[in-house]
């Protein structure tokens, strides 16, 4: 079966992301996601960097993951149920065959109790998280400054980090929150959305960012809100 997007991926083989263009390390040889669906290169901020988009380049260079195996679409939405009725196998099985642990927002999981914040039906998520595992994202930073971190994210309470190329630049501090008593395997599917911190991008233009994160939470997305508003 042909994989979405392929085509799309290597025509930004042949686009430069370094250099002039911003302050990606020249060493860097991811680039920008981009497939049928999502046309439009690196993610800007301020704006909303969708973790499920990360970098394309492969395991060591865009991401690195504790195996080869995408639990989520590449496993559990095989399993009868799980890819549910409406929903397109691009996002059932969106980048299946890379490490990564992906999955999407369920009605039959994430939306059937109750939550601090609901997202929406069919947002792509990262999940299945372990110690030691990083994403990368380039992003077009339109306005030097300092921003708010705001997150979507479930389950454990803990710090998270963000470099900005290749040097640490941040702590995303996830608060807890009330978990109604669901069973265990609920919490994982009890979503929350909140300020984890601030990052501050020294100048605009394209950049390298990593998300470090550990065991215990899924990430939906980070909101890049200017300080102040």
């Amino acid at each position: 079966m042909k994989r979405p997007g392929l085509y799309f991926a290597s025509l930004l083989l042949l686009l430069p992301v370094n250099g002039a263009n911003g302050s990606v390390p020249d060493t860097y040889k991811g680039q920008p996601f981009q497939d049928a669906a999502h046309t439009s290169g690196p993610q800007v901020i301020p704006g909303r960097v969708q973790a499920a988009l990360y970098d394309l380049g492969g395991e060591g260079v865009a991401y690195h993951d504790v195996d080869t195996i995408n639990h989520g679409s590449g496993e559990l939405n095989y399993q009868p149920g799980h890819c549910e009725e409406g929903v397109a196998a691009s996002i059932c099985h969106f980048r299946e065959k890379e490490g990564v642990d992906i999955s999407y927002v369920k009605k039959g999981a994430d939306l059937r109790h109750q939550a601090p914040v609901m997202p929406e039906w069919q947002q792509l998520y990262i999940g299945w998280s372990e110690d030691g595992e990083w994403t990368n994202y380039t992003v077009d930073v339109k306005k030097a400054g300092t921003y708010r971190i705001v997150t979507m994210y479930s389950n454990t309470p803990q710090t998270v980090r963000f470099s900005l190329n290749d040097k640490p630049a941040a702590e995303c501090k996830l608060p807890a929150y009330p978990l109604w008593h669901d069973p265990d395997w609920m919490i994982w599917h009890t979503w929350n959305k909140a300020d984890c911190g601030e990052i501050t991008f020294p100048e605009a233009g394209l950049q390298l960012l990593t998300l470090h994160y550990k065991s215990g939470n899924n990430f939906a997305y980070f909101d890049f809100v200017p300080a102040g508003k």
